[in-house]
């Protein structure tokens, strides 16, 4: 079977694999993931240097962010309640722009996740002991590569083989590709150009 358009177009996750940063800590909001000063800018491009900006200053070179035995992580392992707080897109933006392709963690604030899924930016969640696990194994061994499976809803990690929460609805968009709103809507012109020629218009 040759592929259609929507194919060629759609981007889908099904899985994420690379190297781990851990950020301990329940209820980080938004704006400690970026500052609201940083949000008067046209685009985004730059706003990954800004993320956590003042809770980097603030730990002089200390914070997670700034080791760098995380560098290059494409995996943020974060608390509960992750991207509480105001509503901005601009949080999980600052961190796709900084790097990062995935959050784990035991639990993220419902705006933020919903934010994260129109990036492409998976959000799955661990129970309480497996998630001190996965941090554990990350700080002990931050160059391992850890690999989410959306597919199987899984993590694997030196920690092991981990069971991994992710709602229904988000899985199927992540994996089917129909996450990216605007890509889904350009594949699908042809046909709302043939629905529209059917309206009639007064």
């Amino acid at each position: 079977m040759s592929p259609n358009k929507n194919d060629e177009v759609l981007v889908r996750i099904a899985e994420i694999e690379g190297s781990a940063c851990v950020l301990r800590g329940d209820d980080v909001d938004t704006d400690r993931i970026i500052p609201a000063r940083f949000m008067k800018v046209v685009t985004f491009d730059d706003m990954g240097r800004h993320a956590f900006e003042d809770a980097r200053k603030a730990a002089k070179g200390k914070h997670p962010l700034d080791d760098p035995r995380y560098s290059g992580a494409e995996i943020l392992v974060v608390g509960n309640n992750f991207g509480c707080g105001s509503s901005r897109e601009h949080a999980p933006q600052a961190l796709m722009r900084f790097g990062f392709k995935a959050f784990v963690g035991g639990s993220f604030a419902e705006i933020f996740a919903g934010n994260c899924t129109s990036l492409g930016l998976p959000c799955v969640t661990l129970p309480a002991d497996a998630l001190a696990k996965l941090m554990d194994a990350v700080e002990l061994d931050p160059q391992q590569r850890v690999r989410i499976d959306l597919v199987a809803r899984t993590i694997r990690s030196r920690a092991g083989v981990m069971p991994a929460g992710i709602p229904d609805g988000v899985r199927m968009q992540l994996t089917e590709g129909t996450w990216d709103a605007t890509r889904v809507l350009l594949d699908a012109g042809d046909a709302i150009e043939r629905t529209a020629a059917t309206i009639p218009y007064f």
